[in-house]
């Protein structure tokens, strides 16, 4: 063959052959990466979607655990309410004066240790020294025995603990 015959057949070639274009890997790669995206996206989507229903899951046990506790103090509470009824029956009684006294007392009691059971402590005050942390002076006085100085003499309103956390602060009248 000869150069002629090579020039020929070259130039046939030329029309014929493909070649890559420099870009073809470029492209297949941003194809995967494409597809890798809408992977991920779809992912997030998901994810987003499980945790907006388990923030909605978590609120309704939250109020469902504060219902039934109300539910639970209130069911503990209507004894009480029964032993009122008959406390207010009793009352209209007017020859029995001393057991609708007993009645009521039997009543606060009752009821005194059923919130004890749910956690519920009176706080004792009287004669403590007095702690703005733990107490709310409503009333200072004046006072001769210098040993009352500083210490609570009267509870106007009593303090309560809740599992030992103050729920209520005792309003004091401290000595001066």
């Amino acid at each position: 063959m000869n150069k002629k015959e090579n020039i020929d057949n070259n130039k046939n070639n030329k029309g014929t052959t493909k070649r890559k274009s420099p870009f073809s890997k470029y492209k297949k790669e941003l194809e995967e990466k494409n597809q890798e995206l809408k992977e991920l996206e779809d992912k997030y989507l998901r994810l987003f979607a499980e945790f907006e229903n388990y923030k909605k899951r978590v609120s309704k046990e939250k109020n469902d655990l504060i219902s039934t506790a109300s539910e639970n103090v209130l069911n503990a509470i209507l004894p009480v309410l029964d032993d009122f009824d008959r406390a207010k029956k009793l009352s209209d009684d007017e020859n029995s004066p001393e057991h609708f006294t007993e009645g009521v007392s039997l009543v606060y009691d009752k009821l005194f240790s059923i919130l004890g059971s749910k956690g519920l402590e009176k706080m004792d005050s009287l004669g403590q020294e007095f702690d703005p942390e733990q107490h709310e002076a409503i009333a200072e006085v004046p006072v001769e025995d210098k040993s009352q100085k500083g210490k609570i003499i009267d509870v106007v309103e009593n303090g309560y603990k809740l599992n030992g956390k103050i729920i209520r602060y005792p309003k004091v009248v401290v000595g001066r």
